[in-house]
């Protein structure tokens, strides 16, 4: 199957299936998908988004992002769940050029593994519990939604090279991405050169960072979310082959 499904107006939609465990299970294909932001959904892109029969959809980004954007369409028998993760917005473009932006990005995804354990946590939950297959979302579908497919993948059982390689296929969108923001910024100047870039690196160091702090993804998994050996268990049978 193709990990990255074809949108027109979408740049970043891919599945999450056929990653491996070391316990020879694989992540099953069409039940758990990550994508740029779902309020660009329209026409034929909305037929197509409809043919996978998703029936959740968890949109990370802010209420105010929402508002001035949209969200995905209203439909019978899809749940919609807004669990804005991040707290602490920060304006990529205006990144610093010259700070090291892999270790910029990688402290703001703490920042956000922080301060966004409940929502994290009902993201996991509803994951765990879902029926049917479940999409989630940010704007990009690049940091917050590449933070919950770490964490989602780590706790599954997917090794860290496969989970980084995962996380850096965003970078087959980064000039979709730019071309999107300069279409919405018209006159204003793309200061941060990264803009739109997902190397592994970034995600590499914020797993080493909460392995460092906690002891191991699992241990910040448990202590700081509150996720317990039963939600995972649930979690790996919905999503990993027998």
């Amino acid at each position: 199957m193709r990990r990255h499904l074809a949108f027109e107006r979408l740049h970043n939609f891919r599945d999450l299936g056929g990653y491996s465990t070391p316990a020879d299970r694989t992540v099953r294909w069409g039940l758990l998908y990550r994508s740029d932001s779902l309020a660009k959904l329209a026409g034929e892109d909305w037929e197509r988004f409809q043919a996978l029969g998703v029936r959740t959809v968890i949109d990370l980004r802010y209420p105010w992002e929402i508002a001035a954007k949209g969200r995905v369409p209203q439909s019978d028998g899809l749940t919609y769940l807004n669990l804005s993760i991040e707290h602490r917005p920060y304006d990529q473009a205006e990144i610093d050029p010259g700070v090291d932006p892999w270790r910029y990005l990688a402290d703001r995804y703490a920042e956000v593994a922080l301060d966004g354990a409940e929502e994290l946590t009902q993201a996991l939950e509803a994951i765990a519990s879902a029926d049917g297959p479940l999409v989630f979302h940010c704007a990009s579908g690049k940091d917050r939604t590449g933070l919950l497919a770490a964490l989602v993948l780590t706790l599954l059982g997917v090794p860290e090279n496969q989970i980084a390689e995962d996380f850096a296929l965003t970078e087959a969108a980064t000039e979709r991405l730019i071309a999107d923001w300069r279409a919405a910024n018209p006159g204003r100047p793309l200061r941060w050169p990264g803009y739109g870039r997902a190397p592994a690196e970034i995600i590499r160091l914020f797993l080493a960072d909460l392995a460092a702090r906690y002891g191991s993804v699992r241990r910040y998994a448990a202590d700081h979310l509150g996720v317990d050996d039963e939600l995972i268990a649930r979690m790996r049978q919905r999503l990993l082959t027998a």
